[in-house]
């Protein structure tokens, strides 16, 4: 009987990359679960949420799109639980126990097709106790320039709303102590690829997997 897939979480601040860390690791062979995807859809999708969120922020934070699909206003969410702790905890403790349940049913199907590594992308994974259960977890940094950068490279608010959501998780240096490998990400996309297959080649060797033909870019 298989043991089941390797479970490795990928946790970081905002703008430090951990995206980018998964896509590379989905192109090596690995099977992805986002956790904060999976959050962000169940804001519009389980009834539950719907009506506890209106109830934690008012019927505001809803409104519709031309298709009259259901849309939460993200930007007001973020805006209010960065600058209130409280709220935050709320908030997670509303939908993280949903995500659980959703990865749980991702590693059975995980299970039943035979993938050897489920990579789990989660921003809180520590805070939310989402590491339990995983075999191995890696930790993207980046200096705090440079991530503060990458946000606002992609829109995401003002300097000031970046540095109240990094305030709002865990330092760097808490999360580099709880990893298995930390992955530093400060330069390029070609840069970044090399130490991501060295811990994608270490994880392998690890657990006695078939070990992947990996091309990256010199």
């Amino acid at each position: 009987m298989s043991r089941g897939p390797v479970l490795v979480g990928v946790t970081g601040g905002i703008g430090s990359g951990k995206s980018t860390v998964c896509n590379i690791l989905q192109g090596f062979g690995c099977r992805l679960f986002d956790a904060d995807t999976v959050a962000r859809d169940l804001l519009v999708s389980d009834p539950d949420v719907v009506r506890e969120m209106r109830r934690m922020f008012g019927n505001g934070v809803y409104s519709q799109d031309g298709s009259g699909t259901l849309v939460a206003d993200r930007k007001c969410i973020a805006s209010q639980v960065f600058a209130d702790r409280d709220l935050l905890e709320r908030l997670n403790g509303l939908v993280h126990p949903r995500v659980r349940q959703a990865f749980d049913m991702a590693v059975a199907e995980a299970l039943h097709d035979g993938t050897e590594i489920l990579v789990k992308e989660a921003a809180i994974l520590f805070e939310s106790g989402a590491d339990k259960g995983l075999d191995e977890v890696i930790v993207v940094t980046a200096d705090l320039e440079t991530r503060i950068e990458r946000v606002l490279q992609r829109g995401g608010g003002t300097r000031e709303d970046v540095l109240k959501r990094i305030r709002a998780q865990w330092p760097p240096e808490k999360l580099v102590e709880r990893a298995g490998y930390v992955i530093e990400n400060n330069g390029s996309l070609e840069q970044l690829e090399a130490p991501v297959a060295f811990v994608y080649r270490q994880i392998v060797r690890k657990h006695g997997l078939k070990t992947r033909h990996l091309r990256t870019r010199q």
